[in-house]
């Protein structure tokens, strides 16, 4: 089984998330798309994050109808802050017959070369990257590696970051969520 890690902290899910997850699910030699919903990233600040368990049900709300996008809750119990590296050890330990590569966006493949390990990262697992719209070079490095899939997915410029000034401001984002995860955040008054 070939697994693709969609890494974020979901903060809220958005389209944008699910229109990438299912074109790379539909487009790429990937089984299922798993949204490893991610407690704390080192390079976030912990405080704008959802609790956990909220940010977790979003996504399943989001995936529930899709048969090859899977929720993943499986860094919640790892070392915060939680690094790839460390997850894909774990990944591997728990399902050895899986074959685990990472979904990212080319904003972060121009700093993958600050991640931690990340040489093993890419000697171990492919890596699917969708465009994005950025400014900065991708690592020499980095281009035409073997390891490194370019997916031609739809560029979306959409931001959880957005979203959440949006409905702080009282703007309606009802569109750019599934609607699923708009009815969970509008019932709980999330971001408001």
């Amino acid at each position: 089984m070939k697994i693709g890690l969609y890494f974020g902290s979901f903060n809220p899910i958005h389209i944008g998330h699910l229109v990438i997850a299912n074109h790379i699910a539909e487009y790429s030699n990937l089984d299922e798309v798993w949204f490893v919903v991610t407690p704390h990233n080192p390079f976030k600040k912990k405080n704008s994050l959802l609790d956990n368990f909220q940010r977790l049900e979003m996504v399943y709300r989001a995936t529930k109808d899709y048969i090859k996008l899977k929720p993943c809750d499986i860094e919640f119990n790892l070392p915060q802050p939680n690094y790839t590296i460390n997850t894909l050890i774990y990944l591997q330990e728990k399902y050895p017959n899986y074959a685990f590569s990472l979904i990212m966006g080319e904003d972060n493949l121009k700093s993958f070369h600050k991640w931690k390990n990340y040489q093993v990262i890419l000697e171990n697992h492919d890596i699917y990257m969708y465009p994005r719209v950025s400014k900065e070079k991708i690592e020499t490095q980095f281009n035409g590696h073997k390891k490194i899939h370019h997916i031609d997915a739809p560029i979306m410029e959409l931001s959880s970051t957005f979203i959440r000034n949006a409905i702080k401001a009282g703007k309606n984002v009802k569109p750019m969520l599934p609607e699923h995860v708009w009815e969970y955040l509008d019932e709980m008054n999330f971001y408001k």
